[in-house]
């Protein structure tokens, strides 16, 4: 099953942040893009397994 989440990324000064608005709590950061891209895909696959 797949589904399509909304993301939010963010350059701040120590590096990205990025999160989800509909996935209240879902949050990561990363020192570089491909990183918090990264670290948001685990971070949705681990909140969504919560939910099962």
């Amino acid at each position: 099953m797949s589904y399509k989440i909304d993301v939010v990324i963010e350059k701040d000064a120590d590096g990205y942040y990025a999160y989800c608005p509909a996935l209240k709590g879902c949050q990561t950061q990363g020192d570089t893009l491909e990183e918090v891209q990264a670290n948001i895909k685990e971070a949705i696959e681990l909140y969504l397994s919560t939910l099962r």
